[in-house]
């Protein structure tokens, strides 16, 4: 065996022994609130289809439409003769509904922000990003030659000190809306009049916000009200929109500049064009029917205060994303297991998605869960619960400890 295979192979007995091996899932059938994995139905907490919109019957029709008219395929780069009337259109409505001048569609949300942080700064400028940001504007910025300050998840304080000490010419302050991992909501307000007192960019990732929150699901921009020349904001659409692709929407100059310098939009064939006819008809539906952001939000609450007073707390979350802490890799592999031997389908996530010692079940709600189901999830986790403490017990009357 060739030495490097040698080596990989040792590193990947080295995550098993970890308990951080990761494993695909074999999935069939549409995304919905049950789900078809590996052969078996469960009952599921574990995609983001936070509207439920992945399978409705108007993205469906759309969607043949779309294929009817474009075919399958863009068979070209947007800028070449890949850029359909439709991608157009979608581009002005995406615009319209978070109330900014100009969008640009990608491909993914991982692309938008790989190409777009590389156009906006290079070397010589500064990047300020928070500890908990997704990795695409993580490495969006290491990408992009400038430098790369980290600062406390949140912490606004000391972004300022960061952004006081700072002469670059250019600075670029990048953030999730809502953390992926821990749903809580970046203090939005607070960063930009930052980035207006020490002249600097905003960039926003609002993957698991749009669709979510602010009025019809306009976003976090929104959703604070804040309206700026400094906002660059990127949505994804393969969340709550239920299909793929992301936007990048913010000042017409800007966007022309990353229509002419994101080097993941100029060099990539053109998404499908059905998809754009899908994503017309799911930013109608976002308009049309806010009952489901209403209905999500309560199933938020119900969730919350159900699995109150259990020994694994959930981090603060207004959001679709509800994370409970566990700590230790084994024991979140174990409660999933648990979950899955009930029907229930929630994934473990442990690092490097997250940071050592905060391994976790990442729960994400959807508004075509019903109350039943959110009570289903509950119970079986107050079961597994009296599980674990029962274990405990036996365990330390073994080892020869007083149980009180």
């Amino acid at each position: 065996m060739p030495e490097l295979l040698k080596q990989i192979r040792a590193q990947l007995d080295a995550l098993q022994e970890q308990k951080l091996l990761r494993k695909r899932r074999i999935v069939d059938g549409p995304q919905g609130p049950v789900l078809d994995v590996d052969g078996r139905q469960y009952l599921a907490f574990c995609n983001n289809d936070y509207l439920g919109l992945a399978n409705h019957p108007a993205l469906h029709a759309a969607a043949q439409a779309g294929l009817d008219k474009y075919g399958v395929g863009a068979s070209a780069s947007a800028l070449i003769s890949g850029h359909t009337s439709v991608v157009e259109e979608l581009e002005q409505a995406l615009a319209e509904f978070v109330g900014m001048p100009r969008a640009l569609h990608f491909s993914t949300g991982y692309m938008a922000n790989m190409g777009t942080i590389p156009a906006l700064v290079g070397v010589g400028d500064v990047v300020f990003s928070d500890r908990l940001n997704h990795a695409c504007l993580i490495d969006g910025a290491r990408l992009s030659g400038a430098q790369f300050r980290v600062y406390p998840h949140n912490d606004v304080a000391r972004l300022e000190q960061l952004l006081a000490k700072s002469s670059s010419p250019r600075k670029l302050v990048v953030t999730d809306a809502v953390f992926s991992m821990d749903g809580d909501i970046a203090p939005l307000p607070e960063l930009l009049a930052l980035c207006e007192k020490y002249d600097a960019w905003l960039l926003v990732d609002d993957a698991h916000g749009f669709g979510v929150l602010g009025p019809q699901g306009r976003g976090s921009i929104a959703h604070f009200g804040l309206k700026s020349e400094r906002i660059l904001y990127m949505g994804t659409l393969g969340k709550a929109a239920g299909v793929a692709g992301a936007f990048v929407a913010g000042d017409a100059t800007l966007i022309e500049w990353l229509l002419q310098r994101a080097r993941t939009y100029i060099f990539t064939t053109a998404s499908p064009p059905l998809l754009a006819s899908a994503l017309l008809a799911a930013v109608k539906l976002m308009q049309e029917e806010d009952w489901r952001q209403q209905h999500l939000q309560q199933l938020i609450a119900r969730l919350r205060n159900g699995l109150a007073g259990l020994p694994w707390p959930l981090l603060p979350s207004t959001t679709a994303v509800q994370a409970m802490i566990v700590q230790d890799n084994q024991l979140a592999l174990d409660l999933m297991e648990g979950l899955r031997q009930q029907g229930i389908w929630v994934p473990a996530i442990r690092p490097p998605t997250v940071p050592k010692d905060t391994a976790r079940l990442r729960i994400s709600l959807s508004a075509t869960h019903s109350n039943q189901q959110v009570d289903q999830l509950i119970g079986a986790l107050h079961a597994l619960a009296k599980q674990h403490a029962e274990a405990d017990t036996c365990s330390m009357a073994k080892n020869g400890n007083t149980v009180e």
